[in-house]
């Protein structure tokens, strides 16, 4: 039987009070209430304090480089379609420097689950505005107030008929949970915009403020239809005295791996591959 302790791994070098003991806690929850084992997870993660979150988890891992979580995770999968995949990363990473990678992850709609630890502030390089500030948020960098207009993941993986798109906040660990769950159990890709207070450098979104703001859809609106997009459009733009949380749209459309016969049968990795076509591929380039 799998237990958390099985995915314990080094101490976290986070702030104390940072939103990210509350992801790293509810992941694990997630994992074994799912009966993963680590040996059959795999957590991929570009650059900065999110994506330093599978070094603190005993299960195998790539970290790469700053936005380049997702295509590690997308080539993974391909190839070993066993292994739970997950890419994890900040705001920053996901959207900003990966944010390419973002859209067209959500085009191939590959098997994974993306946890993004949306603090809206860049916090391993000390408190720059990220992709996600609010407009006017003053920083150390933008001294006179952010004048970019924030990106909105949830409406653009919305937009894009994205397989699944959640939102859940780091101090609900509960509801957390169950989002991570249900991203991970579902076929196809997974958006989980986690809304984690950055203690140190983010003033303005602070568990407080959040705590005030966010409400579970799921249990405060019993007609809403997350398969309804113009219904999900509408609900992604709520934002301010009032932040939905949960399961905002399902577009359930065709994986990746659909429309691939060679990916239907043994897993990639598990496929012998005959000396013939590797001596063919050699003598093409002679």
């Amino acid at each position: 039987m799998v237990t958390q302790t099985d995915f314990n791994s080094i101490q976290p070098a986070w702030c104390p009070g940072c939103g990210d003991f509350g992801i790293l806690n509810a992941l694990k929850k997630a994992l074994v209430k799912l009966e993963k084992k680590p040996n059959q997870v795999l957590l991929c993660s570009g650059i900065g304090q999110a994506a330093k979150l599978p070094h603190y988890l005993k299960c195998n891992v790539f970290n790469g480089l700053h936005g380049r979580g997702l295509p590690a995770a997308q080539g993974a999968k391909i190839v070993n379609r066993d292994l739970t995949v997950i890419a994890v990363g900040g705001d920053g990473d996901m959207y900003g420097e990966g944010g390419n990678h973002f859209i067209h992850a959500m085009r191939r709609n590959l098997d994974i689950t993306l946890l993004v630890h949306d603090n809206r502030i860049y916090g391993l390089t000390k408190g720059q505005a990220s992709p996600t500030s609010d407009l006017g948020m003053k920083t150390k960098i933008q001294p006179h107030g952010v004048s970019n207009t924030p990106l909105n993941p949830i409406a653009l993986a919305v937009s894009q008929s994205c397989s699944f798109v959640a939102r859940a906040y780091s101090g609900n660990i509960e509801h957390l949970t169950e989002m991570i769950q249900l991203g991970i159990k579902n076929k196809g890709f997974s958006l989980i915009d986690i809304l984690q207070p950055c203690v140190s450098f983010n003033k303005v979104n602070t568990h407080a403020w959040y705590k005030e703001r966010v409400y579970d859809i799921q249990s405060q609106d019993l007609h809403y239809d997350p398969t309804n997009m113009p219904a999900a459009l509408n609900k992604s733009y709520e934002w301010g005295k009032r932040i939905p949380i949960g399961v905002l749209f399902e577009g359930k459309r065709e994986t990746f791996a659909d429309h691939w016969e060679v990916l239907h049968g043994k897993p990639l990795v598990d496929q012998s591959i005959p000396e013939e076509a590797i001596q063919d591929i050699i003598n093409s380039f002679l």
